[in-house]
């Protein structure tokens, strides 16, 4: 999967539900700001969870996006390989399937691929 080039139409895709519901994106957000502030837990932490969470759910854009951001904030393979264990412990099959994918993802971002 071109993962660059999903996130650039992903984007692109936002873009336009953020002219179209513009209250209801802001409102998302002011929510993923709070969310992802460091406080007890640091950002690349949250982030961690939220790959987690991404790859229980089956959500590719959620994939892409959190890898992104733990790419930009120094994970490394093994800790992205460590998240998508604990997710497919929690998630079986279904999870498997979108670790691999987080995997590719991050690889993707990082050159790797």
């Amino acid at each position: 999967m071109d993962w660059k080039g999903f996130i650039d139409e992903t984007n692109g895709q936002l873009a336009e539900l953020r002219a179209a519901a513009p209250d209801a994106m802001a409102g998302f957000s002011a929510l993923a700001k709070a969310a992802t502030k460091p406080g007890v837990l640091d950002a690349k932490t949250k982030e961690f969870i939220a790959l987690g969470i991404g790859i229980h759910a089956l959500c590719d854009g959620c994939v892409a996006f959190h890898t992104k951001a733990l790419v930009r904030l120094g994970a490394t393979r093994e800790e992205i390989a460590e998240t998508v264990a604990m997710a497919v412990y929690m998630g079986g099959g279904p999870a498997l399937m979108y670790g691999a994918k987080a995997l590719d993802a991050f690889d993707a971002q990082t050159g790797k691929a």
